[in-house]
């Protein structure tokens, strides 16, 4: 058990795993070799909320050490410019280091920061999107002190496996941007991959990219909850066997062994009824569950979803065929252990793929879709429907976007990558009228639905990519007055860019899943935008990740 003081061992620590590295692999001029123990001290957070410290010059990543601790730490991977350590011991231990309530935090992938309080959480979602503003975007923050002419900017790429490290002095017409931009891909509700090349569109000349001077951008504090768990809405549950038993729960940490859990302290505790209750049914009825190694069993996922507002509950059951040996006994048995399901749905997936659903769903028992609000809007949700797995702050982001939209109602408005409609209905309430477009049809037939379920009127969605239906509608008479984007994790498509420095609205509004590619994105509209304001918003607390929605108007 991890205590408090000098010398005390750490417990909880999530062990990253990394390829098998031979001594033999290892350059003999690294700092450090593999099994070496280092004392660090712990400078900062990394963007997958990993303790950053330095050893003789050289970065170590240390998953579960926190900013202000000194630690020791046994190097487990070394790459040219970086490497790895595992946390074997807390010699000075944080204030802000608190016991992770979750008994398999340890062994889970769900939550990284679950030992860090939540204040800290939200300070430190901040400071990554500050941090990628100015490395990426070249930004200058408002409030940060000057630390003198000569700067050093560092950005650690995960994705080249490089450092991109350089003295400069800049003048006062120029702003420094590493070379090589820095990006995760980890898991989120947007979960493209990115590589580093997608970062940095633009050629930069001697590792500097040059931008003309702008004014500060304000980044507010990170917006978070006031009950920072059990906010999930939908839980997708992988099922698998252990010592003939069926078990079902969450992958360990960077890889598929399914660790067996019931509870999920960041889970609806209706998701956590309902899969554990399916669990014991399928239990109790012989159902396979699916081996992933042999291709073998029936039961491959058990997805929940709960109304957070109404308290309506979808199960879905993804299985590897549509045969269900005792079916009618299973949705019995379901109806009366969990009554207050509405929906009961399968869905076949076939293919031996890590892709969770399958081409064929149908509904089982009961109706087609469950409904939810995010404030006064009603959505419906089926079984595929995309919908933000953190309602509470989903209402908050979008109220923050409705905001910076700035509507008086005569305004015409496009929402690019508008999905089922959630951002574009919002902004409804106040527009003249909204356009918006989406590449995915279902999306579209799901945006239509929930504007008539609403009865909104001046709302018109059409399927395409944004980059060629946008200028059609100009060709049509339709500008825009303000547009607003919400991108996947990999960002705004190129030419979307340049569609939007040719309509020229008078504002767009960025809502962003990745601050990566939100800072790429600002650099390149920064030409005739203002980036005034940034707002991170916690959508989903106790992980690394931060959504945020940025201001920009035209100069």
């Amino acid at each position: 058990m991890r205590k408090s003081g000098t010398g005390k061992s750490q417990r909880g620590n999530k062990q990253r795993k990394e390829p098998n590295q031979s001594r033999e692999q290892q350059p003999k001029n690294y700092p450090v070799q593999l099994e070496q123990m280092v004392d660090l001290e712990i400078t900062g957070l990394n963007h997958e909320a990993e303790g950053v410290g330095r050893y003789n010059g050289y970065t170590l990543f240390v998953k579960g050490a926190l900013p202000g601790e000194t630690v020791r730490a046994k190097v487990i991977h070394a790459k040219k410019n970086f490497g790895y350590a595992q946390l074997v011991e807390i010699m000075t231990t944080s204030d802000h280091r608190e016991e992770p309530p979750c008994p398999v935090y340890d062994r889970c992938g769900g939550c990284s920061l679950q030992h860090l309080i939540y204040s800290e959480q939200l300070r430190h979602k901040q400071q990554i999107v500050m941090d990628n503003l100015r490395r990426i975007g070249g930004f200058r923050i408002e409030g940060e002190e000057e630390k003198g002419l000569r700067m050093k900017c560092e950005a650690v790429s995960s994705v080249n496996d490089e450092t991109a490290t350089f003295d400069v002095v800049p003048t006062s017409s120029t702003v420094v941007a590493p070379r090589n931009s820095e990006l995760v891909t980890d898991e989120a509700h947007k979960s493209e991959g990115v590589t580093a090349e997608q970062i940095t569109k633009e050629p930069l000349s001697n590792g500097v990219a040059l931008v003309e001077p702008a004014k500060a951008v304000k980044v507010l504090p990170t917006l978070g909850m006031t009950d920072p768990w059990r906010y999930r809405n939908k839980a997708q549950v992988p099922i698998g066997e252990e010592n003939g038993a069926l078990i079902g729960g969450f992958y360990a940490e960077k890889s598929h062994d399914i660790i067996d859990i019931n509870e999920c302290l960041i889970q609806h505790q209706s998701n956590d009824e309902v899969v554990a209750t399916v669990k014991r049914i399928a239990e109790r009825l012989g159902i396979e569950p699916y081996n992933e190694v042999k291709h073998t069993g029936l039961l491959r996922h058990v997805v929940a979803k709960v109304g957070a507002k109404t308290g309506d509950l979808m199960l879905v059951l993804i299985t590897t065929e549509a045969f269900l040996p005792e079916r009618e006994q299973l949705i019995q048995l379901i109806r009366a252990e969990l009554p207050g399901v509405k929906s009961m749905v399968q869905n076949i997936n076939v293919r031996r793929t890590n892709v969770i659903f399958g081409d064929e769903t149908f509904t089982m028992w009961g109706d087609d879709v469950i409904y939810d609000y995010i404030g006064p809007i009603k959505f419906a949700i089926s079984a595929r429907s995309f919908y933000q797995v953190n309602p509470e702050q989903t209402d908050v982001l979008y109220s923050k976007t409705l905001e910076y939209a700035g509507l008086e109602g005569d305004e015409t408005v496009i929402d690019a990558y508008c999905g089922i409609g959630t951002i574009s209905l919002f902004l409804a309430q106040k527009a003249k009228h909204v356009y918006g477009v989406e590449i995915v049809p279902e999306a579209i037939a799901d945006a239509k639905r929930n504007a008539e379920l609403n009865g909104f009127e001046n709302v018109s969605f059409e399927v395409g990519p944004a980059e060629v239906v946008i200028p059609n509608w100009r060709k049509q008479g339709i500008v825009a007055d303000v547009i607003v984007v919400d991108p996947p994790r990999k960002g705004c498509d190129e030419a979307l860019l340049t569609t939007i420095l040719q309509m020229q609205p008078k504002k767009v509004v960025y809502v962003s899943c990745n601050p990566s590619t939100l800072a790429r994105d600002l650099k390149v509209l920064a030409e005739q935008y203002e980036v005034v304001e940034v707002q991170p918003v916690d959508m989903f607390p106790h992980t690394g990740h931060v959504e945020s929605v940025a201001l920009l108007n035209r100069k």
